[in-house]
């Protein structure tokens, strides 16, 4: 599971639809409306963004990573991978069977 912010809808569903297109990913979630507050070159900024969380078996993560850079705008995106230790299995086979991975 990876979380990445962008900073609106339109940005979301443009990365969202390629990254699935693209089998990188089985789903993305789009989370409207969270608000981030952080220290970005030494000032602490509140933004309002859309927090994205897609699915995607775990060796895929480095072509995603590299994929997400390459379609954001942020200077420096936030992309964070989660393992997931358990779910149900017939889920997690079709994130396989729904992306290039060939597990």
């Amino acid at each position: 599971m990876v979380l990445v912010t962008v900073g609106d809808d339109k940005e979301a569903m443009a990365i969202a639809e390629k990254l699935v297109e693209e089998k990188l990913v089985a789903c993305v979630n789009i989370l409207p409306q969270i608000r981030s507050v952080f220290l970005w070159k030494g000032e602490v900024c509140r933004e309002a963004e859309i927090l994205m969380i897609m699915k995607t078996p775990t060796f895929l993560f480095p072509s995603l990573q590299k994929r997400v850079k390459e379609l954001h705008s942020y200077e420096v995106p936030e992309i964070i991978a989660f393992p997931v230790s358990q779910g149900l299995p017939q889920y997690l086979q079709w994130v396989v069977e729904s992306t290039a991975a060939k597990a």
